[in-house]
């Protein structure tokens, strides 16, 4: 039997939560284990004062995942940034290279530990104007550059999970048709309205 692949997104108060719902929604519906991670208690206030309950608190330790991910939500990745436990822990998998992931907000958080220098990187607009990183910032809804994938904002976050899924060896092609991705957009000529 094959064993699920594993992800950890970690959150702290004022998250933005389209994009960390839409993480755990998309890699759940992929058979992986994803795991909602608090800085904080097990309740967690997002950005839009949503709140949303999480599987286990940092302080419990996150080890054997496949993956680390970074939401946006800029209170949220600020207290991210600011917790030692949070950059000990980024710098280390990225000496291992093993996989973390950051869209919006959360790139702030992948800098503090030096992970964008001398990457390939996407973030949310003119963030590129903000960050000091020695890397290289490129106009793209995805960025995979070695173990780091990088994304840029809530209605980047489908691409974003659904790489992730297909860089841990799942399949999001079934996954996108059931959810109607991007047919939807395509049959309205990306015109919501009927």
């Amino acid at each position: 039997m094959e064993t699920k692949k594993r992800v950890a997104v970690l959150i702290a108060e004022g998250f933005e939560e389209m994009e960390t719902v839409t993480i755990v929604d998309i890699l759940r519906r992929g058979n992986m284990v994803c795991d909602l991670v608090s800085l904080e208690g097990i309740d967690v206030v997002g950005a839009h004062n949503i709140n949303v309950r999480t599987d286990l608190r940092f302080v419990q330790g996150v080890t054997d995942y496949d993956m680390v991910v970074l939401p946006g939500g800029l209170a949220g990745a600020m207290k991210l940034c600011s917790h030692p436990g949070v950059i000990a822990l980024l710098k280390d998998r990225n000496v291992k290279q093993e996989w973390i992931g950051a869209i919006c907000a959360g790139l702030r958080v992948a800098d503090a530990a030096g992970l964008l220098d001398q990457r390939n990187y996407t973030a949310y607009p003119g963030y590129e104007n903000r960050v000091d990183a020695k890397g290289n910032f490129a106009d793209a809804l995805v960025v995979v550059d070695d173990h780091l994938i990088t994304s840029r904002g809530p209605a980047t976050v489908y691409e974003f999970a659904f790489a992730i899924l297909d860089l841990l060896g799942g399949n999001s092609a079934p996954i996108k048709d059931r959810m109607l991705y991007p047919d939807a957009f395509i049959r309205n000529g990306g015109n919501d309205h009927a």
